[in-house]
């Protein structure tokens, strides 16, 4: 099945809340839209559901026109972040109830119950209701129900986000593996990039109503198309810094120091350059690391990663670090960061993505 949004806008009580989407979602795959909260990811499917109508703009499904069409004519399924389930119905019978409503046969009704039960492991509990199931249980038994309808279209609108780190990091897998088959096409609302990655697929950032950018997944990490993408698929956001060229295929940076860029950045006179967090080391990667000197503002840390927030010893500027493992240093304490040319991203003053570090990396 292959999903088309074309100009698609949508104004309520005077406020924009998608501006002219254009959307085309490879079939058969799963699709994450990736943005901070209130960005238009939920709008968005809605509008795909057909639970609400676009102001402007229309929906295709396999190049039909469906934008006036209502849910209830459409072969889809949608989970929310609030799973839902019947409090008086046995996880079974809460599967069960979008075939008992399409009138299925009792057999196939069993049948198919039983099949995705055992792939959402939760055979076990189909006799219970849901006031017996722990959370993760209970999304499962949600999931379960839209999954049974065997619809061409799934919506999951952060399914996930209610769940504690490890049944989260269960289920991520089982739903990649579920729909492995490539015979759903799949929209999964995410505000974390980790989650998008850990996904896979495509993915399109959104961001204030607009899709910023949309494909495959690693693509737009690697490459985004400008310094909003940028900061979206990115957690804790990217460095950015203002930069001057030197003329000798250099940019210096606003703390004084000069770093080499790729032959594509070198012409556009004042750029932006953009490092991600996670590469900003305490010891050199390559030879060619600089080192850049700190003073460390604040350490947080979480689980099995430190952020440091740094002040550069001249100009001023903040920087945040993002290190494996626990770090104790000292609120305070001087210290070096290193940065790796190869790793840095060039912007140019219309915010537009110059240079990648790949195209950094060949230019060396």
């Amino acid at each position: 099945m292959v999903l088309e949004l074309e100009r698609v806008t949508v104004v309520s009580g005077g406020l924009t809340h998608l501006h002219g989407v254009d959307l085309r979602l490879v079939p058969g795959a799963i699709n994450v839209l990736l943005g901070p909260t209130q960005a238009g990811k939920t709008t968005l499917m809605r509008v795909m559901a057909g639970l609400d109508r676009p102001t402007t703009g229309r929906v295709l499904v396999d190049g039909r026109d469906v934008t006036g069409v209502s849910v209830r004519q459409r072969n889809l399924a949608m989970v929310y972040q609030q799973f839902i389930n019947y409090p008086a119905m046995t996880v079974f019978d809460n599967i069960a109830s979008p075939l008992k409503l399409q009138k299925t046969n009792s057999a196939e009704i069993l049948r198919r119950v039983q099949e995705v039960a055992a792939k959402l492991h939760i055979e076990p509990l189909l006799d219970r209701r849901p006031s017996e199931l722990s959370g993760g249980q209970q999304q499962r038994c949600a999931l379960a129900r839209a999954l049974v309808k065997r619809s061409s279209l799934v919506l999951l609108d952060e399914p996930l986000v209610n769940l504690d780190y490890k049944l989260r990091e269960e289920l991520r897998v089982e739903l990649s593996t579920l729909f492995a088959d490539g015979k759903t096409t799949v929209v999964y609302a995410t505000t974390e990039p980790l989650e998008a990655l850990l996904l896979g697929g495509y993915t399109a950032i959104v961001d204030k109503g607009r899709v910023l950018q949309y494909g495959p997944t690693l693509d737009v990490y690697n490459a985004p198309v400008n310094v909003d993408a940028a900061a979206v698929f990115n957690d804790p956001p990217m460095n950015m810094l203002t930069s001057e060229l030197t003329g000798n295929g250099n940019a210096r940076l606003p703390i004084g120091i000069d770093v080499p860029i790729s032959r594509a950045a070198a012409e556009i006179g004042t750029c932006r350059i953009g490092i991600r967090p996670g590469h900003l080391r305490l010891a050199p990667h390559t030879p060619h690391s600089i080192a850049v000197p700190c003073r460390l503002e604040l350490a947080e840390l979480s689980g099995s990663e430190t952020y440091l927030h740094l002040r550069t010893r001249d100009g001023g500027i903040d920087l945040v670090a993002q290190l494996q493992g626990v770090h104790q240093i000292g609120l305070g304490t001087q210290l070096d960061v290193f940065i790796d040319p190869d790793e840095l991203f060039v912007f140019g003053a219309d915010t537009k993505l110059v240079s990648s570090p790949e195209a950094a990396y060949g230019a060396h």
